[in-house]
């Protein structure tokens, strides 16, 4: 069997304020369905009864949002006022990486790729070692 990931539902008790967040912080395009596109990951945000105002274990699951600029970025949700876990750092290959909550609590990181990494990424795709 083979499974194509087509999209992430996030639960939320807030849904609006979420979704209005995801949008002014990450640039999210809504669909005409409702659902908030980032690239090809479609990331829709619903209202659910069964779940606390904040998640029990944030870290469980983590979205990745890759910038071509992480430290613009930062800066620009440093301004909306987030809550920094991990403040943007250089780890290796020349990444960038930094922690923060969305308004729910959950964990998302924003990761500037480095040249050397992508580099060795593309040629890793073409076969070559």
């Amino acid at each position: 069997m083979s499974a194509t990931l087509g999209s992430i539902l996030l639960a939320s008790t807030d849904p609006d304020r979420l979704r209005a967040w995801y949008q002014q912080a990450l640039g999210a395009h809504v669909s005409k369905d409702g659902f908030l596109m980032f690239g090809e990951v479609a990331v829709l945000i619903e209202h659910r009864d069964d779940i606390a105002p904040a998640p029990a274990e944030p870290g469980r699951v983590i979205f990745n949002f890759h910038v071509e600029d992480a430290r613009f970025a930062a800066a620009h949700l440093t301004k909306l006022g987030v809550t920094w876990l991990v403040e943007l750092e250089e780890r290796n290959e020349g990444m960038l990486f930094g922690t923060l909550e969305d308004p729910d609590g959950n964990y998302i990181q924003i990761i500037e790729l480095g040249e050397a990494y992508q580099a060795r990424i593309r040629e890793e795709r073409a076969g070559v070692h």
